[in-house]
């Protein structure tokens, strides 16, 4: 939806007199009908503090000739890329899901497969308007004033303030998108990532593990060129399949941004969306990651799945959802490890690099060094040594290999442990200057404990 200044300026304005209606003490949290966050841990009715943002959900405006668009912060990809794309351009990255918002990725992480070229999604914002915890509204740019919130902002997850709009920088796209699928033995893969990766590399690079010592790597170049006519995977194909049975491809680049929404990955698997007769029925409409994570939500909250599983006489299964990066020369270590201790597949690779020398002091990823963000999403069985065994698991790998851990899912670190990976005296200082009477909840309480949104 597109939203006038005006109707913004309003907007902002009644949003923050509601904030500051809130009495102290009460946890607040914005509103939103999506979330993508898998931490169950609201309970149904909670609605004190809750505050509707949902007036915060267009686009302002466009600009074609400067490559910029200035955003509201709770504004999905999917209406910002369906308000960009018509002007021949789109988000320097685009995450993955539809109803991600752009607040959302600035604030917590985004990535996808133009990150190697172009970072993750706050380094393309060049200014933007914060609701800080003390009810005010700042202006936080690069170098100015509050340069040092700008800095902060991402991986905070809401805990020093919320966007209320964003300017960001675009791209100028072609109307398709050509893949070729790549597959790369493990001992080669951290040397053909690295090369590909290089300055004269392709527009996009992502990949997939499907077993161990079987994963393919997909480059994706901008194109005008349709082919013999491009592929379509929002209906009974899928696009994850195609990885392991084509070498060649082409998208629309709508399609292509959205190419892994559709299946959720390959979660819909789980939900028998991916079965032909099941497919068949399923209305298309609903075939997308939000009515899919609403499904799980709902199976969390009763414990539909335990209950079978008791029943049935299975094991309990360890809900095992991370985003990791590894150092790309210490993946294969990562995933020869991950394959043995945990034996959860697909797994999702997106190389990264940060654009720039700028720091990014929450989430500490070294400039110029080129990661792996290594996705999994599903469940194992529980092993011995307690219920989250498998992440825990997870967690000391990654911490051994060097690498970091996105914070949208389940934290097992003690406080300790966590300030010293997410830089507890930069989050201090900030903490302190911005919300000195502890009107939100810290991040580490925010991730591990009862301060959710």
């Amino acid at each position: 939806m597109t939203m006038t200044p005006a109707a913004h300026s309003a907007a902002v304005t009644d949003l923050v007199a509601r904030y500051r209606a809130v009495p102290p003490g009460t946890p607040v949290r914005l509103a939103k009908p999506t979330s993508n966050l898998f931490r169950f841990g609201s309970a149904p009715g909670d609605d004190a503090g809750r505050i509707d943002a949902s007036a915060l959900t267009g686009v302002i405006s466009v600009d074609a000739g400067a490559r910029t668009a200035d955003v509201q912060g709770m504004t999905t990809y999917e209406d910002l890329v369906a308000a960009t794309l018509p002007h021949g351009l789109m988000p320097l990255v685009v995450p993955q899901l539809k109803t991600i918002t752009l607040g959302g990725a600035v604030t917590g992480l985004g990535i996808e497969s133009t990150s190697f070229r172009h970072g993750l999604p706050h380094e393309s914002v060049l200014e933007m308007d914060v609701l800080t915890p003390d009810g005010k509204v700042v202006t936080a740019t690069p170098d100015g004033e509050h340069a040092e919130l700008f800095a902060g902002f991402p991986n905070s997850y809401g805990s020093l303030g919320y966007a209320l709009r964003l300017r960001i920088e675009l791209q100028p796209v072609a109307p398709y998108v050509r893949l070729e699928h790549r597959r790369v033995p493990t001992s080669q893969l951290a040397a053909v990532i690295t090369e590909v990766c290089g300055p004269d590399g392709p527009d996009f690079v992502d990949g997939v593990v499907f077993a161990p010592g079987e994963q393919y790597l997909t480059l994706g170049t901008f194109t005008d060129d349709p082919g013999p006519g491009p592929s379509d995977y929002t209906g009974q194909k899928i696009f994850y399949r195609s990885v392991r049975e084509r070498t060649q491809d082409v998208m629309t680049v709508h399609d292509y941004i959205w190419r892994w929404d559709t299946d959720w990955f390959w979660c819909s698997r789980a939900l028998g969306v991916q079965n032909p007769l099941t497919r068949r029925f399923w209305p298309s409409r609903y075939r997308r990651s939000d009515v899919y994570r609403r499904i799980v939500a709902l199976d969390r909250r009763y414990g539909f799945s335990n209950r079978l599983r008791r029943l049935t006489g299975n094991p309990q299964e360890e809900p095992v959802i991370q985003d990791v990066e590894i150092p790309v020369e210490r993946l294969a270590e990562f995933l020869d490890a991950f394959h043995t201790d945990i034996g959860l597949a697909p797994i999702w690779l997106c190389p990264l690099r940060l654009r720039g020398e700028r720091s990014w002091p929450l989430y500490p990823l070294e400039p110029a060094e080129l990661y792996v963000n290594a996705g999994f999403w599903g469940t194992v069985p529980e092993k011995p040594g307690g219920p989250d065994a498998n992440n825990r698991r997870v967690e000391e790998l990654v911490a051994d290999l060097g690498g970091h851990k996105s914070l949208y899912s389940t934290v097992h670190y003690d406080e300790g442990e966590f300030w010293k990976h997410y830089n507890g005296p930069a989050y201090r200082a900030l903490k302190e200057r911005y919300d000195p009477h502890g009107r939100l909840p810290d991040l580490f309480t925010k991730v591990t404990g009862s301060g959710r949104s």
